[in-house]
């Protein structure tokens, strides 16, 4: 007998129950057992793209399985490895306590982390005063400053190949897909570094004292390290000036501008963040329009989402 029961045949089935304690309970518990961890209530946890709950003190996080359409055994382990390398460089991150796989119904990956006592910095902002803005944003130049260095390899992604083939970007008018596709051909990936690739609101955790804590590594890659820009630039700091300022310190307009520009066409998210924070993709027919879209924002300090 099964302990999960539930039925799980593309990404719509996983949509579907990736967030029910009911459904991941009894696989849960195996778990904690097989660790000799203990157990206590299972709650919800923000959600994502996989299984997560918090169960007392700790936090797992299951990841979806092959049949939910999509392999989740290249995220699993670059997260393995950027949480390891996190604290090997003195970052704030959660403390991994167990990882592995149960074959159950399905073979299901998982990791246990300590549960961070904090907030995410969407629920944070709000209270932040202009002078906690820029204390915020230097406090995170210095974690990737420390991050964005260079690493070993820990996945087989190849970026330029990966967003060549991105299929989001089709939303746009041809004359600038045609555009962004011969930038990439010709864009400069040399001296990768490690970049999180995804620090956007849910993925920054500040506690009381103020420290910021990172999480969510699995969409890690190396890369040249303006592509860690888009998500900081646009969705974190939404280009409010007091974010900007700490961040960056004195810096050109024109020469951020460039730097977002490649590391928006190269980001595997980047049509999403531009979608959500640069207006109307319709409208975007040009690198051009887009570099201005992005300079009218950092100028006025404010998405045009």
């Amino acid at each position: 007998m099964h302990l999960f029961t539930a039925e799980i045949n593309d990404w719509a089935s996983w949509g579907k129950v990736f967030q029910s304690i009911n459904d991941f309970a009894p696989l849960i518990k195996s778990i904690f057992d097989c660790h000799d961890l203990p157990w206590q209530t299972i709650e919800h946890c923000t959600p994502g793209t996989n299984a997560v709950f918090k169960v007392g003190d700790l936090v797992i996080k299951i990841f979806a399985p092959r049949e939910s359409g999509v392999d989740m055994e290249s995220d699993y382990q670059t997260e393995l490895f950027g949480l390891e390398r996190a604290h090997k460089l003195g970052i704030w991150a959660p403390k991994l306590v167990a990882s592995g796989m149960i074959k159950d119904k399905y073979l299901f990956r998982y990791m246990i982390m300590e549960y961070i006592s904090g907030r995410s910095f969407e629920h944070v902002e709000s209270e932040m005063s202009d002078h906690a803005k820029r204390a915020f944003a230097e406090q995170l130049r210095v974690i990737t400053k420390i991050m964005n260095t260079p690493s070993e390899p820990f996945n087989n992604w190849d970026v330029i190949a990966r967003a060549l083939r991105n299929q989001r970007w089709t939303a746009f008018p041809l004359s600038f897909q045609e555009e962004r596709r011969q930038y990439l051909l010709t864009a400069d990936i040399s001296n990768p570094v490690y970049v999180h690739g995804d620090l956007n609101p849910d993925n920054i955790l500040i506690d009381s004292a103020g420290k910021i804590y990172i999480i969510d590594f699995a969409d890690a890659v190396l890369a040249p390290s303006y592509y860690e820009l888009p998500a900081i630039v646009c969705q974190l700091f939404t280009f409010a000036k007091p974010y900007m300022d700490g961040y960056f310190g004195t810096y050109d307009p024109d020469e951020l501008v460039e730097q977002c520009v490649a590391g928006l066409l190269l980001h595997d998210f980047g049509y999403n963040i531009i979608r959500c924070n640069l207006g109307c993709i319709e409208e975007i027919t040009s690198l051009s329009v887009l570099r201005d879209r992005l300079y009218a924002a950092i100028k006025e300090g404010k998405s045009f989402g």
